[in-house]
């Protein structure tokens, strides 16, 4: 990943993407921006590592103030993303289950006979 470094000069900067980078790499990109993190859901945030970046504040590409902060989340609210509601399905799946599967009883090597 290659970094890059704003002159201090610059009185506002853009907002990354940090959604879908790992903490160790959010943080490094805002820090090369000339922003700060802060992680609301972990008290730990300056130990996470592996942990993926799910949502951000300000959103990616707003202007800021150099020193702003930026606020990540590693997991879901309630209600957002994730897996989401699978059930109920609509239309629902055709009664029967595995019955609709099993072949009809008698010999199964028997041959019809035609008409």
């Amino acid at each position: 990943m290659t970094s890059v470094q704003i002159s201090r000069n610059t009185p506002e900067v853009h907002v990354p993407r940090l959604v879908g980078l790992m903490a160790v790499d959010a943080r490094e990109t805002a820090r090369a921006q000339g922003l700060f993190l802060n992680a609301p859901d972990r008290p730990d945030f300056h130990l996470a590592v592996v942990d993926y970046v799910v949502r951000q504040y300000p959103h990616p590409g707003a202007a800021v103030p150099r020193d702003s902060m930026v606020y990540v989340w590693f997991d879901f609210g309630p209600g957002e993303g994730g897996g989401g509601v699978h059930e109920p399905r609509i239309p629902r799946p055709p009664r029967g289950g595995l019955q609709r599967e099993l072949d009809e009883p008698g010999d199964p090597y028997m041959v019809p006979s035609s008409p």
